[in-house]
């Protein structure tokens, strides 16, 4: 059996425009770029756009063309991004061990509430 291409590793720019991107499903570059200029005033609408088409070149986004205004969507859906992303990152830095990822990002500091619905997920893993 063919091994399937390697999916491709988003940039923090593209990551930042993912985070975007998931909460709406789909949107114009135009929608895309309102959004972002929320936060970051300074990004322009061309740099948006240009950043859109390289991320569907590298197969990051889909677009769906038979409007007038070119509709892009997310190839991958957040969870699934994360996923890949988590165990290339557990690979790389953590020598495949999920244990050391996750004693590192507890010591690094969370919060009395994210440690609290930790120990909740923890107990209801438990009780299966």
């Amino acid at each position: 059996m063919a091994k399937s291409p390697a999916l491709p590793k988003p940039t923090p720019a593209e990551l930042d425009l993912l985070q975007v991107l998931w909460p709406l499903g789909s949107a114009t570059a135009r929608q895309v770029h309102e959004e972002i200029v929320k936060e970051r005033p300074e990004v322009t609408y061309a740099t948006v756009l240009r950043l859109m088409q390289i991320m569907h070149g590298k197969g990051l986004l889909i677009r769906d063309e038979s409007e007038r205004s070119h509709v892009y969507a997310p190839a991958q859906a957040q969870e699934s991004l994360q996923t890949n992303l988590l165990k290339d990152l557990m690979q790389r830095a953590f020598a495949g061990s999920a244990k050391a990822l996750v004693l590192a990002a507890l010591k690094s500091g969370i919060s009395k509430k994210e440690r609290e619905e930790i120990e909740q997920l923890l107990k209801d893993g438990d009780k299966q």
